[in-house]
């Protein structure tokens, strides 16, 4: 009786120890994926700030290899030839400010839609999700005609609008799928303290949908910080160009400083680097909010 009690226990030992060493393996597999799908992501901007310190024949001869003569004179050359001074500033306005309309006015609707339920609440809904659908690039003639009916041509104004239009069917498809989550009670026990509309909207749901703003946020500054097309038919005056206009100097007619592009790149991936570790935190929180639900 008493072997049979130890091979029973030495069963159930050996049966979890099985359990752990499967349970590690899976995570170690899962870390070892990971590891790699971040390491192909970042090579090719690692490429990119490598190459920035070469010439253009060392980065025909060379291409993946480090710099043999650092040329710290291409961020110079960059800076000027991609009107960086100028340039960078008229993105970092546009982008800012389109983003935070967007933002704030995709919040708002997202609210009455997710939070409220009317009659045309589906249809308007319906409406801004359609705007997913619509293909940005076959509304740049009927956008170029009605800017200059407008007279918003060369205007900043008139570049934010369709940065506005454009992004807020993706923000109000995150907020109303996000903000449908949260529970009926909190609006409840608010209105019976008193609180009106907005001030639920500003003080409990806003605070509440801050990983989904984070990446609304994210995903609408890296849209604004690297569009091309708007800003190329919408934009003549070389005093109100953006960064994307600017780095599309390099390219001459019959040579390409790459040397130059890619430190001018480096410089133009900034922003958006430090956009998103500003927002990283309520992004993995939103992210992991649901795994420890329940």
């Amino acid at each position: 009786m008493e072997q049979t009690v130890y091979e029973k226990q030495s069963t159930i030992s050996l049966h979890e120890k099985q359990l752990k060493v499967r349970k590690y393996s899976k995570k170690s597999i899962i870390y070892l994926l990971l590891v790699i799908y971040a390491l192909v992501n970042a090579y090719p901007i690692f490429w990119m700030f490598l190459n920035s310190f070469k010439g253009n024949v060392e980065i025909s001869q060379n291409p993946f290899g480090f710099p043999i003569q650092w040329v710290f004179e291409n961020y110079k050359i960059a800076w000027e030839t991609a009107k960086l001074n100028t340039y960078f500033f008229n993105s970092l306005i546009v982008s800012f400010v389109s983003v935070a309309i967007t933002v704030f006015l995709g919040a708002l609707a997202s609210y009455f839609l997710a939070r409220f339920t009317f009659r045309s609440g589906k249809i308007m809904y319906s409406f801004f999700i359609f705007g997913l659908l619509i293909p940005i690039h076959a509304t740049l003639v009927p956008l170029f005609l009605l800017m200059k009916n407008l007279g918003l041509l060369n205007t900043h104004v008139g570049l934010i609008l369709p940065y506005i239009a454009f992004n807020l069917p993706i923000t109000i498809f995150i907020l109303v799928s996000f903000m449908k989550s949260f529970p009926t009670e909190i609006e409840e026990s608010a209105v019976m303290d008193g609180c009106g509309v907005f001030r639920i909207f500003w003080s409990i749901i806003l605070p509440m949908t801050k990983p989904a703003l984070a990446t609304v946020v994210i995903l609408n500054f890296i849209h604004c910080w690297n569009e091309f097309s708007f800003a190329l038919v919408l934009l003549n005056d070389e005093s109100l160009k953006t960064l994307p206009l600017g780095l599309a100097n390099f390219a001459g007619q019959y040579t390409t400083n790459y040397g130059a592009q890619m430190a001018g790149l480096s410089l133009a991936i900034i922003p958006t680097i430090i956009i998103y570790l500003l927002m990283e935190e309520h992004l993995v929180k939103g992210m992991t909010a649901g795994a420890v639900k329940g």
